[in-house]
């Protein structure tokens, strides 16, 4: 029987995670753009909902990679990793 590894679990759900946290997002603007409809009885209301969700996206995604950017600055410091260059460091 195959052994799991754990870190490849973890790491492939936090990626899953994201990305259903964006549908999830532009659902629930979706959703809230066809309540406001039904308050209105404006149309436009579906895209005001929509662009909602998809802004509420972004910022998920933009939350997940200021979270990456800080894990890699702490990595940076470790003693294990010194001896490597930076790759800015190379073009100069």
């Amino acid at each position: 029987m195959a052994k799991i590894k754990i870190n490849e679990v973890v790491n492939g759900a936090e990626k899953l995670s994201l990305g259903i946290s964006m549908v999830v997002a532009v659902a629930i603007g979706v959703g809230l753009g066809f309540w406001l409809k039904s308050l209105t009885g404006w149309n436009a209301m579906i895209f005001v909902g929509l662009a909602f969700g998809i802004a509420a996206a972004a910022l998920n995604v933009h939350k997940a990679y200021k979270a990456q950017i800080k894990s890699l600055d702490e990595l940076k410091d470790e003693n294990r990793y010194k001896g490597y260059k930076d790759a800015k460091e190379d073009d100069e």
